[in-house]
């Protein structure tokens, strides 16, 4: 049983660890923030989105690539690469109480 109960917190650790990396790539990633944009200006010019709603939504956007621009630079100079951000998923915490036979 505790080989099987490892194996299968093993997996799930690896799982969310893949999880969080993806997540982390995505939020600094800024072809992906681009696009949106893009998606953005279709959805004005057809007539789903207010100029206001744009505005809004563009300071958002370009806030978040200048933000991911500067940590970049910051870890060229530093030589630190791969911390962006300074937030880094770094474990996975479980616990199990397995199958206990309550009958007495």
């Amino acid at each position: 049983m505790f080989l099987l109960d490892t194996l299968l917190i093993g997996g799930i650790r690896f799982v969310l660890d893949k999880v969080a990396s993806a997540a982390e790539q995505e939020m600094h990633d800024e072809d992906r923030l681009r696009e949106e944009l893009l998606a953005a200006q279709m959805r004005v010019e057809l007539g789903e989105m207010s100029e206001d709603d744009f505005a809004d939504f563009e300071r958002d956007i370009l806030a978040r690539m200048r933000a991911i621009r500067k940590a970049r630079e910051e870890e060229t100079a530093t030589g630190v690469v791969g911390k962006r951000g300074g937030l880094r998923v770094t474990g996975v915490e479980a616990t199990f109480g397995g199958d206990e036979d309550e009958r007495t």
